[in-house]
């Protein structure tokens, strides 16, 4: 893994249940701002769902996209079941937006 992926799972473990952080906000916290987009190819790379909760990463809109353990669905349901405030199909990231 390279050192950009070891630092995306790391700030991905970090947010708490009832939170979710956006890719982009996950690409500065590993030191590459412009890199949200490799933040959903590790996502979607993620072995270890249980250390690192991909669920919780979202769109920029909070708009949930791919979901590799069973869909967007599940995505949904998992984080309506840790208490995520949603507004519609989107995460309201107002109220569920990781302060970090």
């Amino acid at each position: 893994m390279t050192l950009f992926g070891a630092k995306v799972y790391a700030a991905t473990a970090k947010i708490p249940k009832g939170k979710v952080a956006t890719y982009g906000q996950i690409a500065r916290l590993a030191g590459s701002a412009r890199a949200a987009r490799a933040v959903g190819q590790l996502m979607a790379r993620n072995k270890n769902p249980n250390a690192v909760p991909c669920h919780r990463v979202v769109g920029s809109t909070g708009a949930l996209t791919g979901y590799a353990f069973d869909g967007v669905s599940m995505k949904r349901k998992k984080l309506i079941d840790e208490g995520v405030s949603f507004k519609g199909p989107r995460v309201d990231l107002m109220i569920s937006g990781w302060k970090h």
